[in-house]
């Protein structure tokens, strides 16, 4: 085996060609992070005899943390879900230490954390009712994963965000986390979140942090871009109503099946398209008909009219692109003004926010500090200051309204997520008749066996009792 550290090749070259290498940047003791290479399928005890004899300290003295978890000497980086270019922190806690003691109780806590790389938390966006859509795949003792009740190994992303600085496109996202005192990597949780408010809310989850000047205990998460390598200080918002259409639900727009998709948080659960979401802001913003919502923002419910289904976390919007999302921002506070009881200067290209006082009716936009134009306007009419009565503006053309964003009733009732999801449910899957948990039947015999290791129980799917000779007489293939 082969391991490089800081560009240098430790141990001997043997029969390294054709072999896949995977970079790790290790940080030890939160100092600055130096990079290692290493073979596929290199273990954590290989890693901690790299960083050891580059320290001067005993292997098994370190301790390895990875994405709010200490990974087991006996694991594969790769089998914990280390991608490439990630960065673990490598701490070696003082000899004999209370800290020595807390981190071997911490070790037996967090086996069962969960790995923040193939956690899905799209089940606390979407209702109740949508069993076997998002799992927490968590590890075993082995540090293998276990596949979960008739759901597929997972080779989509779980998160998304917008990435601003690099991207500028909305990406995959990866959830990492740190101690909210230090901010550094090398906080271990007590358990994993299970929901989104786990991940956007404080003081949710504690841990232990590990380094040897902190004795900080709160978990703070964070969101990085999952298409290029990030520093610490990198990060983006998390858009927690996009997510992968793992149920193939079509768009209420334009009927097409595309992932990921935006859900809605109306009772119907209306998905749609990236590209469609697109379309539906700019010609919302367009004609101005974006809501001002005093806990919210400046925001837009769902296309199909559905009421309480206001976007909450208005960096869903950064999906307009930077120079529409510049618009966005400055009709938003345009918006704001005159819900204060405002006005905006009627001049071309100024659009200034004023706060005259209420019973003035002459308004002059005053310059100064770049802003303002000086122009003297009538505030009921909005037309350069007149005395007198204001004159009557003519009536608008016919048909000279703005055409809306529509959408066919018949596509948003296809569009519905929960239905989709809930017929396909029905078609497909069953719960099992002992533990109840939904298993799946894509063809094969009636004789069905609970996937579920504590349970294994056998039933029959017509049914749904306990696998007997009559079923196997009468319907073992229907």
């Amino acid at each position: 085996m082969q391991i490089r550290a800081g560009g240098r090749r430790l141990g001997p070259r043997t029969e390294d060609v054709g072999r896949t290498q995977l970079t790790v940047f290790v940080r030890f003791n939160s100092s600055h992070g130096f990079p290692v290479e290493v073979e596929e399928g290199a273990s954590v005890a290989q890693l901690k005899e790299t960083v050891g004899r580059l320290q001067g300290v005993q292997p098994e003295q370190l301790r390895v943390i990875f994405a709010g978890r200490e990974l087991r000497s006996d694991s594969t980086l790769q089998g914990c879900d280390l991608p490439e270019q990630s960065t673990v922190h490598v701490v070696l806690p003082p000899p004999g230490s209370v800290r020595h003691s807390q981190m071997v109780l911490q070790r037996r806590l967090g086996r069962g954390v969960d790995s923040l790389t193939r956690l899905d938390l799209s089940t606390s966006r979407l209702p109740t009712t949508s069993t076997g859509l998002a799992v927490i795949l968590e590890s075993d003792p082995e540090g293998q994963s276990q596949s979960p009740t008739h759901t597929e190994s997972k080779s989509h992303s779980s998160f998304y965000v917008f990435c601003k600085s690099v991207c500028k496109a909305i990406q995959p996202g990866k959830l990492r986390v740190r101690c909210r005192s230090c901010k550094q990597g090398t906080l271990t949780l007590s358990r994993g979140p299970s929901r989104w408010d786990d991940v956007l809310l404080p003081d949710r989850i504690h841990g232990v942090c590990q380094s040897q000047e902190c004795d900080g205990r709160v978990a703070e998460f964070y969101l990085k871009c999952a298409a290029h390598p990030t520093c610490d200080e990198d990060t983006s918002v998390a858009l927690d109503l996009i997510m992968p259409n793992v149920r193939e639900v079509p768009c209420l727009a334009c009927t097409d099946v595309m992932s990921p998709v935006l859900v809605y948080q109306c009772a119907e659960r209306h998905v749609i398209c990236l590209d469609c979401f697109h379309m539906y802001c700019v010609t919302r913003l367009n004609e101005r008909q974006f809501i001002h919502d005093p806990r919210v923002g400046y925001s837009l419910p769902c296309p199909a009219g559905c009421s309480d289904s206001l976007i909450k976390e208005v960096h869903h919007f950064r999906a307009l692109g930077d120079e529409q999302y510049e618009r966005y921002q400055r009709y938003a506070a345009e918006e704001c003004v005159l819900q204060m009881g405002g006005v905006l200067c009627p001049a071309p290209g100024c659009g200034a926010g004023l706060l005259p006082e209420e019973d003035r009716r002459r308004i002059e936009c005053q310059l100064g500090d770049g802003l303002g134009c000086g122009f003297v306007f009538c505030r009921d009419c909005k037309e350069e200051f007149h005395e007198g009565a204001c004159r009557e503006r003519s009536a608008p053309i016919a048909g000279g309204a703005l055409q809306g964003y529509l959408v066919d009733e018949e596509a948003a009732m296809r569009a519905r997520w929960e239905q989709a999801s809930q017929e396909t449910i029905d078609e497909t899957t069953r719960p099992c008749p002992k533990c109840r948990v939904p298993v799946e039947k894509n063809g094969g015999c009636m004789h069905m066996v609970c996937p579920r290791a504590q349970c294994k129980f056998e039933w029959c799917w017509l049914c749904r009792v306990e696998w007997n000779r009559e079923c196997m007489g009468n319907h073992w293939f229907g």
